[in-house]
């Protein structure tokens, strides 16, 4: 008999039943971190919630808050609560999830760090859509609204796309970030020149062209809840397949990805998410490119992580710009849209000057 050496024993020991291999625990104890780091992001957007129902041009004392959600009175700070601020806070976190995820599939998709539905021009699509059935069809109804955004949004999507897929190598994520920028400019300057011709027509979409959630009630969002839970639904979906494609379409292919149908699945779910949020809110830029990427650094490339932890910091940075945007010219605010853009656009200028900024 041959004696077993300690190595061996070792080895053996390790593959004793009962006792998982030392990857499988490894896994599952950074999969256990993941989830209680999740649970305290969980945690901090509802105390930010809280502080975006207290928190304006009046404040009012978390106590009266919490009284005022578990038992509401006929009370002056009670209907501010109940009428403006609950319903302004709800906007806010549905429209922060939605433009985090759109951002998180765009750059899943085209493995451009650099992507969101600003840069893209998805945001402008749909803006330039909906000013298009405000202008000249006379669309007044949120609902009307709604499916002009889609429909922006979507030809926008494909537009950047197909430039973006021209030529050699496929999509290249330069290209697609140049015929964004160009063609967000181009239809961000017609959708100016068109509330300028008809400022009557347009007045109500004045601040909505900011990006704002000042206003909006629960009556905006019902009508776009389904697109929204269609848009989640999807992006839970492809989120394995875009881990395949991360890796190139070859190699994704060969895993047994359907690439194609990853495509198609993303668009419709961006399309859905993205002119949803500017349905509601107008063109917010730089959420779904920044909180991606926060996300990314938490908890690695696993889309089925990025999305979930998206899901929870994207309201989180929303809720915490339209707070500050209350506070900095009280008792004016700022746009939560520009708010964004102060904060975007030097994370958009590190990010660029990063030497891997090229792709994921």
């Amino acid at each position: 008999m041959i004696p077993t050496t300690s190595t061996e024993a070792e080895t053996h020991s390790s593959r004793s039943p009962g006792k998982p291999p030392k990857s499988t625990t490894g896994l599952a104890a950074n999969n256990a971190s993941k989830t209680v780091v999740l649970l305290v992001c969980v945690v901090a957007l509802v105390v930010t919630m809280l502080l975006s129902i207290a928190i304006g041009s009046r404040n009012i004392d978390l106590a009266v808050v919490w009284q005022a959600v578990i038992s509401p009175q006929d009370l002056d700070e009670h209907f501010v609560i109940w009428d403006l601020r609950i319903p302004r806070t709800v906007v806010a976190v549905t429209v922060g999830a939605a433009l985090g995820i759109a951002g998180a599939l765009i750059q899943a998709l085209t493995r451009n760090p650099l992507a969101d539905p600003g840069i893209l021009g998805v945001s402008s699509g749909a803006s330039f859509a909906v000013a298009i059935g405000v202008g000249v069809f006379g669309v007044q109804s949120m609902t009307g609204e709604v499916w002009f955004a889609f429909a922006g949004a979507l030809l926008a999507t494909l537009a950047v796309y197909a430039i973006g897929s021209v030529g050699r190598g496929g999509g290249d994520p330069l290209r697609m970030v140049l015929a964004g920028v160009a063609l967000g400019a181009v239809l961000s300057g017609l959708t100016g020149a068109m509330t300028l011709l008809n400022p009557q027509a347009f007045d109500k979409m004045r601040g909505w062209g900011a990006g704002s959630v000042v206003g909006r009630s629960l009556d905006v969002v019902l009508p776009v809840l389904p697109f929204f839970v269609i848009g989640f639904v999807i992006a839970m979906l492809v989120a394995r397949p875009l881990n395949a494609v991360a890796l190139g379409e070859d190699l994704a292919r060969a895993l047994g990805a359907q690439v194609m149908r990853t495509r198609v699945l993303t668009i419709i779910a961006v399309t859905l998410l993205a002119g949803g949020a500017t349905a509601i809110a107008g063109p917010i830029g730089f959420v779904g490119l920044m909180v991606p990427h926060v996300a990314r650094w938490i908890v690695g490339p696993d889309q089925r992580w990025i999305f979930a932890y998206t899901i929870v910091l994207a309201p989180i940075l929303l809720l915490t710009a339209d707070i500050f945007g209350r506070v900095l010219m009280r008792p004016a605010e700022i746009p939560v849209g520009i708010v964004t853009a102060f904060v975007g656009a030097p994370v958009l200028i590190a990010l660029i000057r990063r030497k891997k900024a090229s792709g994921l």
